[in-house]
């Protein structure tokens, strides 16, 4: 048995005070939890991207730049020369990436509620981490508060969700822009669930030299290909991947994602079906007596429940097979609320019967 004593002088405070992150088992439960794509390919598309895995030498390295796949995000994102992409196995190691780049001293900066891995990632890696409260009930930017943390603190590097997570909100665009012209550090927009937003500042990196936009293909569909990327100025990406570990994109999935990416359209039609099915629910939660929806420009909704209820409905509904998530015990703007993931039309169906039998 190892003794405490080795376990705490070997790790950092910060590691030892920390809590993994866990991820619930959905065996034989409807998965509305994740923020995952509900719908699989059509048996041709299947075919033929098995097709392209044929000749996979899975005997020799990756691509270490995985070239192929990089000018295909690039064309799609209509980027110019005079920028770079970065890929990460998944959007979570470009925050890792971009968090063990900053000096021991920097200080992180995100709104609160926001994407757990700003802070996780901050914390495990020894560096202060400040969020700043979003407004009660609407969840829209405190700009003064945030400006305020701004001068204060003097970030290295913000980030910013658009839409947020967990909230689904579009954060005002002005407020943003005057985040971007404030800052002396970096600023990240987190576009993960820019498919369902329809806008972008992907078309503003020309115009603030610390403006980088992070994206994944995780929630367009592909979420087992693991694949983010962080677009910007070459002269930042160039320093990103020095601190890139070699080979870090394996030959599946850059075969795999560049296949996917080429079939845009199947994308398209099923994140239209995922944007009509989240207005149903959006309008049906909030018939719902005690209940109240928040709008969304993501693939899932976050609501809140009557007070001190949600534990209970989360239990209910998981036990009738719907597992959605519990985000009250994060407290705080979150208390009461529960989000759910917009599944297939049944699913979701199933989601709504089981409330209202509640």
């Amino acid at each position: 048995m190892i003794k405490n004593d080795l376990i705490s002088s070997v790790f950092r405070k910060e590691v030892l005070a920390m809590s993994a992150y866990t991820v619930a088992d959905a065996k034989g439960l409807i998965k509305l939890d994740a923020m995952e794509n509900p719908y699989g390919w059509p048996e041709d598309i299947k075919i033929k991207w098995l097709e392209t895995l044929k000749d996979c030498q899975l005997n020799r390295y990756p691509d270490p730049e995985a070239v192929q796949l990089t000018e295909t995000i690039k064309r799609l994102n209509q980027l110019s020369d005079q920028f770079d992409v970065l890929l990460g196995n998944g959007s979570d190691e470009i925050i890792q990436l971009l968090l063990m780049a900053m000096p021991p001293d920097a200080v992180v900066v995100a709104p609160d509620p926001g994407f757990v891995m700003y802070r996780q990632l901050s914390h495990c890696l020894g560096l202060s981490y400040y969020g700043v409260p979003l407004l009660a009930d609407t969840f829209e930017l405190d700009l003064p508060a945030m400006l305020t943390a701004i001068e204060k603190h003097q970030p290295s590097i913000i980030f910013l969700a658009y839409p947020n997570n967990p909230t689904g909100n579009l954060f005002s665009e002005t407020s943003i822009r005057k985040i971007l012209e404030t800052s002396n550090g970096l600023v990240i927009i987190d576009e993960a669930y820019a498919p369902f937003a329809g806008v972008s500042f992907m078309a503003a990196l020309n115009q603030y030299d610390n403006l980088l936009v992070m994206r994944t293909v995780s929630k367009l569909g592909l979420a087992g290909l693991r694949l983010g990327y962080i677009a910007g100025s070459r002269a930042i990406i160039e320093q990103l991947n020095k601190i890139r570990l070699p080979y870090n994109i394996n030959s599946l999935t850059q075969i795999s994602a560049n296949f996917a990416l080429s079939n845009k359209t199947l994308f398209d039609q099923q994140i239209q079906t995922i944007c009509t099915e989240r207005a149903l629910i959006f309008k049906q939660l909030n018939e719902i007596e005690g209940f109240k929806a928040y709008p969304s420009a993501a693939n899932f909704i976050l609501f809140r429940t009557p007070e001190n209820q949600a534990n209970n409905i989360f239990s209910a509904l998981q036990q009738q097979g719907i597992l959605i998530k519990n985000l009250s015990a994060q407290g705080g703007l979150l208390a009461d609320c529960l989000r759910v993931t917009i599944g297939k039309p049944e699913e979701n169906a199933a989601f709504l019967a089981a409330l209202q039998k509640l």
